[in-house]
């Protein structure tokens, strides 16, 4: 079923607006990248994934691990209504993912929403769920997307949440990046190799339900999420080899891949595309970046970034302005999520 718009969670573009938040595009982007009819609105929410494995706290003397309930924190995007008087303006903080001498530890992100706007009634829309890069484990990554989309959908049925009969089970994608896309990966039916690295290092073998023929993982195929798009995602590079031809085999869904053919943290030749050309039972379509290393997928840096060459790297690209990787990004997979 195709997708009428791009969400962010469970979002639609708005209309035109200021240049300087990094989600609005530029005057040189595509025409599929331009913001839609509906304002957006913003919350952090926290859900409580039950009974996960502790893989941190493994005890070799026992060869097990602890239980514990994870709590993950989200921001959910969503249609929504704007007060009178009210502007879409919201600031989202993160730690500085390089610890360069002297650099700020933390940054702030502008982002255009109004947060806890109310949102729009009447209406059913689809969600995807966009899963960051690094950092995060490699046991819990594709169980805690999963798992994203079954306790949206739970509060979608609930009549005193906000998300009330907002979403639309039946039109449900996912958006990996790096670390995330070997998560989405797994998540779209693509079984870990028993021979990867990821499954051989694991303690416990307490990847072995997530590995390609695994009658666990074959069980735990469901409709959702009827679309993916993998955006530099990690893992399939030697020597790490997390996938094989019959675990990238198990994608059954429309796949759209995002790439720098000079990835520098991925790969390209023998990752990336590996993954792709693997993903044979896959209506699938591939974006190649020339010269791009890894950051096809993330924001401009900030200006906390600036003053330091080590933390610029992390976000910029050498060759490719990011802002307009940004809006080449959305044109396609606004295209993608229309026509698939």
């Amino acid at each position: 079923m195709p997708f009428r718009h791009l969400v962010l969670a469970l979002s639609l573009w708005t209309a035109a607006a200021a240049q300087d938040f990094y989600s609005v595009p530029g005057v040189d982007a595509p025409e599929l990248a331009a913001r839609g009819r509906s304002a957006v609105g913003v919350r952090t929410i926290d859900i409580v994934h039950p009974g996960q494995v502790d893989i941190l706290h493994f005890d070799k003397a026992t060869g097990k691990a602890p239980l514990y309930d994870r709590l993950l924190k989200i921001e959910v995007w969503y249609p929504a209504i704007l007060p009178p008087g009210s502007q879409e303006r919201a600031v989202y903080d993160s730690n500085m993912p390089v610890k360069a001498e002297g650099a700020p530890r933390t940054f702030q992100c502008p982002g255009k929403a109004l947060r806890d706007a109310a949102p729009v009634a009447g209406e059913r829309f689809p969600l995807v769920v966009v899963s960051h890069g690094y950092p995060g484990t490699l046991l819990n990554r594709a169980s805690d997307q999963m798992f994203t989309i079954e306790a949206l959908e739970a509060r979608s049925r609930h009549a005193n949440d906000f998300l009330s009969g907002a979403l639309d089970a039946s039109r449900v994608a996912i958006i990996g990046y790096s670390m995330g896309g070997y998560g989405a990966l797994a998540s779209a039916g693509a079984g870990y190799s028993k021979q990867g690295e990821a499954a051989r290092q694991m303690p416990g073998g307490y990847l072995e339900t997530w590995t390609a023929g695994n009658p666990v993982f074959e069980g735990r195929r469901r409709d959702n999420p009827k679309a993916l798009v993998a955006i530099a995602p990690w893992g399939a590079q030697p020597p790490r080899n997390n996938w094989d031809a019959e675990g990238l085999a198990g994608i059954r869904i429309p796949s759209l891949f995002i790439v720098g053919d000079r990835d520098d943290t991925s790969g390209y030749e023998q990752s990336v595309k590996k993954a792709f050309d693997g993903a044979v039972n896959s209506e699938r379509y591939m974006l190649v970046y020339e010269n791009a290393r890894h950051n096809v997928g993330g924001n401009p840096p900030p200006p906390e970034a600036l003053g330091s060459f080590v933390e610029r790297a992390f976000f910029d690209e050498p060759v490719w302005r990011i802002d307009r990787i940004a809006g080449i990004n959305q044109h396609f997979v606004t295209a993608f999520w229309t026509f698939t």
